[in-house]
């Protein structure tokens, strides 16, 4: 999955139209972008194409409207956004059939180094439908793969682990088929941090449920050196041990499972490690009474890793080569419990000589908000799909794209 062809091996792309897959899922507010990072990762991929005289079509999903034209979840607010960082003017067509016959009459029309951007692939219901031999999706894939001159370039990694006519389905359609550079700076780094690590390699897992990560931790047991473990997930294994938990978050079901973990971390030598202490208060709030404790009291609830685990979490650590890192330590959107998440963020950002993979979902945005982004080797753009990558699971999106030779 890491040997894939990049929008670099494309040649002759003067007069060409390029269909190019991006991730626009961008927050909006009464139509005002919130947050531009998406929409910023995208911009090296495409002037690299219009930089070799391409024409360029863009296409994304954008929330769920499932099938239908949703005025909210529409493209247009990406479009300007989009002009302003390319300095040149991008099109769109608000097309309900996002490729309908205004959007083939621009589409064929575009000069060299022009750019378009179709409607949300996801205002037509067959997007989240494709399946090879299904006749309504293959249609919709083939409509999107004819806008194009045969060239199609997926730098979506958020929706890389799902199978979608916009990122799998159009593949059947096209000549060649290549990832971004957003996709290839995903596939590299996660990659190559589970894969082939410099060690010792040291996993992070937070977060509030074990269920969430079950392969992620199983696939991890097999690689790593060594295995912290916090946030809510952290109770269903002292749980499991016996310990009392309080009204902590616990899966009851998945008890046996933390056993076989624990079980599997000592038959491959590795160090698993769990809290020795936690703060703990009475309610889910910021300004609840709370306390550090070594062990949690009945009719109270764990929120964060105390310092004694702070600690021992920054020991361990010390001297890493390789990092990943997934899920808060904590309820770290509440500041009397983020201590645990800040400074295992802090410790991790310490590491000069690291590769420091953050991946997806709560870490990103903590490590983000905590003001530690830019300390970090790598920050995955793909909530769902980094984790499916961590199981080791091969992401549709990825596969889709040609091998290198």
């Amino acid at each position: 999955m890491l040997n894939k062809k990049t929008v670099d091996d494309l040649k002759d792309l003067q007069g060409k139209k390029v269909l190019v897959r991006c991730d626009f899922n961008v927050p909006l507010k009464e139509g005002v972008i919130q947050n531009y990072n998406r929409i910023d990762g995208a911009i090296p991929t495409i002037k690299k194409l219009l930089d070799q005289g391409a024409k360029v079509i863009l296409c994304s999903h954008l929330g769920k409207p499932k099938g239908e034209p949703v005025p909210e979840m529409s493209l247009a607010p990406v479009a300007p956004a989009l002009s302003e960082r390319l300095g040149v003017e991008v099109k769109f067509v608000d097309d309900p059939k996002v490729t309908g016959p205004e959007t083939r009459k621009v589409a064929a029309e575009l000069k060299d180094g022009e750019v378009l951007l179709l409607q949300n692939t996801r205002y037509r219901g067959e997007e989240t439908k494709f399946k090879d031999g299904d006749a309504a999706s293959e249609a919709y894939a083939k409509e999107l793969a004819d806008l194009c001159d045969g060239i199609f370039v997926n730098d979506a990694f958020g929706t890389a682990h799902r199978a979608h006519c916009s990122n799998v389905g159009v593949t059947r359609f096209t000549k060649e088929n290549v990832v971004g550079y957003l996709m290839e700076k995903e596939i590299k780094f996660l990659g190559q941090a589970v894969e082939n690590p410099v060690r010792p390699f040291v996993a992070i897992l937070g977060g509030a449920k074990v269920s969430d990560k079950i392969n992620v931790i199983n696939n991890l047991l097999d690689k790593v050196d060594t295995l912290i473990i916090g946030g809510g997930m952290a109770y269903t294994f002292a749980k499991a041990q016996g310990q009392e938990i309080g009204n902590s978050l616990c899966e009851a079901d998945k008890l046996d499972y933390a056993l076989e973990m624990i079980k599997k971390a000592e038959e491959k030598g590795v160090k698993l490690l769990l809290p020795v202490d936690h703060v703990e208060g009475k309610e889910f709030s910021n300004d609840t009474e709370h306390k550090v404790v070594d062990v949690i009291d009945a009719g109270w609830s764990g929120f964060d890793i105390g310092p004694k685990t702070i600690a021992l979490y920054k020991e361990a650590l010390q001297g890493a080569k390789t990092v990943v890192w997934n899920g808060p330590m904590g309820v770290f959107e509440f500041s009397n419990f983020a201590e645990g998440t800040l400074e295992v963020c802090r410790a991790v950002a310490d590491l000069a000589d690291a590769t420091t993979v953050i991946g997806g979902g709560d870490s990103v945005n903590a490590v983000k908000r905590l003001g530690f982004a830019d300390k970090m080797t790598h920050i995955s753009t793909g909530g769902g799909a980094s984790l499916e990558f961590l199981e080791g699971k091969e992401l549709p999106g990825v596969v889709a794209a040609d091998n290198k030779a």
